[in-house]
């Protein structure tokens, strides 16, 4: 073993290894590094929407989730925590910028008062390429936590970007996330996906709310069959394996997509997330 090898505060420091150590750490770990947030904030639940690759829809139940919420009477805001491929101000058709004074940023209001903060809300051009470097990039994403002036919000949504990269990384350690939903798809290599998403939560001792499936299935609007496209589904196998609840499925539907390019989810229609949202409300 090579001794006085690790400084004090090195995170993966032991008292084992430190024992000989002139700084005597004593094998603790460092301070939380969870950072404060504006001191005009009062954010009581905050919840991380993730899924383990892209394309599944997870700014699409980010979008739902807070207009559920925000339904039910609870003041909500999303933080969109994918810089590099931002979704919510298109879902919500926000064209507005945000705009800061000394006390900090301001948030851009949807149609119906959702909260929301995106890397396109800073840009000049909506369609200009976020060329950044990961610590730019995570730094980025603290600031949408520590500058924003949020003010009282019952609900936070946090979109993150596909993976267990930099940026998930960051949110879990700077910011208290009470819990996250695992949104998945029907294909079969989901399990692993899956998988990968419950071990980073495990690991960071994040608590999972439960799996939401999109593109479930495709209703007929002719003869009114349900069809999974994707094939049958494996989400019940996934749930088992880890001892998660499944909370909501959405469907494939035309209706939902064209909600979504022309800005205007705050008009969906459909219960799909009602049992998330009821136990997002029992939540401790």
């Amino acid at each position: 073993m090579e001794e006085n090898k690790r400084e004090c505060g090195d995170t993966s420091c032991t008292e084992e290894c430190c024992s000989g150590c002139e700084h005597a750490c004593g094998g603790q770990q460092p301070d939380s590094l969870i950072e404060p947030t504006n001191e005009y904030n009062d954010i009581k639940k905050i919840i991380g929407v993730v899924s383990g690759k892209g394309g599944v829809g997870k700014s699409l139940v980010t979008s739902l989730l807070a207009v559920t919420m925000q339904r039910a009477g609870y003041k909500t805001a999303i933080l969109d925590a994918d810089i590099t491929g931002p979704s919510i101000p298109k879902t919500f058709k926000l064209e507005e910028k945000a705009v800061a004074n000394e006390l900090g940023i301001f948030p851009v209001k949807t149609k119906t008062g959702i909260e929301t903060m995106s890397v396109n809300s800073i840009l000049e051009n909506d369609t200009d390429p976020v060329v950044w470097r990961g610590p730019v990039i995570a730094g980025t994403v603290k600031q949408f936590w520590t500058d924003v002036l949020w003010g009282d919000i019952d609900y936070m949504f946090i979109d993150m970007p596909p993976g267990t990269g930099d940026v998930p990384l960051t949110v879990f350690q700077s910011i208290p996330v009470d819990g996250i939903v695992i949104v998945t798809s029907p294909q079969e290599l989901v399990s692993m996906i899956v998988t990968k998403a419950v071990k980073m939560a495990e690991l960071m001792n994040i608590p999972i709310v439960g799996l939401v499936e999109n593109m479930s299935y495709f209703t007929c609007p002719d003869n009114g069959k349900d069809y999974q496209i994707f094939g049958d589904s494996h989400i019940e196998e996934v749930a088992a394996k880890h001892g998660l609840d499944i909370l909501g499925r959405i469907p494939i539907d035309p209706k939902l997509a064209a909600a979504c390019d022309k800005g205007m989810i705050e008009l969906f229609e459909g219960e799909w997330l009602e049992e998330l949202a009821h136990k997002l409300e029992n939540m401790k």
